[in-house]
């Protein structure tokens, strides 16, 4: 008994001691597994974020000898008249939703063919994503080739077809936005299209060929089976598509850097502008503060709105 009893507490001590040791050596085990992805997220996004916060409050500006001053909401107040700014707010709206729709539209369209069993299916799909592969900056010098006003592409295909000697498109007043959208489309469709192919493979074909089977055809197919399925990523690409396109800067810095009066600055560009140009470091921080405000209450009005769409549904 008495043996049997000392074999058996160290067993018991030994049992009870191993899940505390376990869950201690755990908890700091998985710190250190956050921390290589937390630091940068910290210095890169986190830091620079509240500083420029912090700017909107001060005076700051380049090329001083004195130093900075804090200010309060003085460059929030004068953001408040300046007409300019929301002017290029409104044209950034414009602009976000004249590319998000039509890329979903396209992108939708473009995944339902690469979805069906189609020879060379693989090299559809590989060309498919080449304009994502293109820097923003190459597809803007690019598309200046297809817009240029003596020889560019677009000019030459309508004088050989006799539709006039071509037009300014990107110097426009009228054709300026109109053009560098359809650019914007180009550009970003390919990832929404990968987005919603990834969607439509998910989808069980065993629903299709039973819908099928009952004689639904194929657009009620897609309203009752695709469609239900592909709503989550249809919802969350454009969302993102959203913002991204909202927040672009390279693609129309290179195709018409904010000109034609004004019809293409975007809100970054006039940020950039008010920064970099003309040295107003405060300011333009306060500029990318209301942005960031702004675009927050919309995308929760939107996503509100699409929550409770999903769940009356």
């Amino acid at each position: 008994m008495t043996l049997a009893t000392g074999t058996r507490r160290p067993t018991e001590r030994a049992t009870r001691a191993g899940p505390k040791r376990g869950r201690s050596l755990g908890g700091h085990g998985a710190w250190f597994l956050v921390l290589p992805a937390l630091i940068p997220i910290l210095v890169l996004s986190v830091g620079p974020l509240l500083y420029g916060i912090l700017l909107a409050f001060t005076d700051a500006q380049s090329g001083r000898t004195t130093s900075t001053r804090w200010i309060g909401t003085l460059n929030f107040q004068d953001l408040l008249h300046d007409t300019l700014f929301w002017e290029s707010f409104r044209i950034g709206l414009v602009w976000a939703v004249g590319v998000t729709a039509p890329q979903f539209l396209l992108a939708l369209g473009l995944a339902l063919l690469l979805n069906q069993e189609l020879r060379l299916r693989w090299l559809a799909r590989a060309l498919a994503i080449v304009p994502w592969a293109m820097p923003e900056v190459v597809v803007g010098i690019m598309w200046r080739l297809v817009y240029n006003a003596d020889a560019g592409v677009l000019n030459e295909t309508l004088r050989d077809l006799g539709l006039g000697d071509g037009r300014d498109w990107l110097s426009g007043l009228a054709t300026a936005l109109p053009a560098v959208i359809v650019v914007g489309v180009w550009a970003g469709m390919p990832q929404t299209t990968v987005a919603l192919l990834a969607g439509l493979q998910n989808t069980p074909r065993e629903l299709h060929e039973a819908a099928a089977m009952d004689g639904a055809g194929a657009w009620r197919r897609f309203r009752t089976v695709t469609w239900p399925a592909l709503r989550p990523v249809a919802f969350a690409i454009t969302a993102l598509n959203l913002i991204w396109n909202f927040n672009s800067f390279a693609l129309v810095y290179v195709l018409t850097n904010g000109g034609s009066g004004g019809r293409t600055r975007l809100p970054m560009l006039f940020a950039y502008e008010e920064a970099f140009r003309y040295g107003q470091f405060g300011y333009a921080a306060a500029m990318g503060c209301v942005m960031v405000a702004l675009i927050s209450v919309l995308l929760a009005v939107f996503l509100v709105g699409r929550l409770r769409g999903g769940e009356e549904s």
